[in-house]
C-alpha cells in the first residue's frame, strides 16, 4: 500500500483494529459494567448469565484486531494487501451477519468501516 490512498487505508485498518480491541475489552472484561450501559435493550440479569458467551465473542474480536494489526506490520506489499483484505472481509461478513440476525446498526458500526477500508486498500 503506497501513496496517499495507502496511508488512508492503513489509518482505516488501524481504526477498525482499535474498534475490535475495544469490543474485546467490553465483552471480555467489562461485560457486567460497561456492557450493561452499551446494550441497554438487554435485561440486566442476562449480563451475569451470559458473561462466558460474551467473553468468547470478545476473544474472536481480538483475533480480528490481531490480524488487522499484523497486516500493518508486513513489509511485502502484496502479502500486506492480501492479509488486510482477508481480515477486513471477515469483519465485513460479521457486520452483515450481525445486521441480519441481531441489530441493523451493527453493519453501520462494524461492517461499513471495514468496507470503506477494503475499498481504500483496493484503490492503493
Amino acid at each position: 500500500m503506497e501513496g496517499t490512498s495507502g496511508i488512508i487505508a492503513k489509518i482505516l485498518i488501524a481504526l477498525v483494529a482499535m474498534e475490535h480491541l475495544y469490543i474485546l475489552w467490553l465483552e471480555m472484561f467489562a461485560w457486567e459494567t460497561a456492557g450493561k450501559r452499551t446494550f441497554k435493550s438487554l435485561p440486566g440479569h442476562l449480563f451475569k448469565e451470559t458473561k462466558g458467551l460474551a467473553a468468547n465473542q470478545g476473544l474472536y474480536n481480538g483475533f480480528l484486531a490481531a490480524g488487522l494489526t499484523w497486516s500493518l506490520l508486513i513489509n511485502d506489499v502484496l502479502w500486506q494487501r492480501n492479509i488486510s483484505l482477508f481480515f477486513l472481509g471477515c469483519v465485513l461478513v460479521a457486520g452483515i451477519f450481525g445486521a441480519l440476525t441481531a441489530d441493523k446498526r451493527i453493519f453501520v458500526k462494524q461492517g461499513l468501516p471495514a468496507l470503506v477500508a477494503m475499498i481504500m486498500v483496493l484503490l492503493s
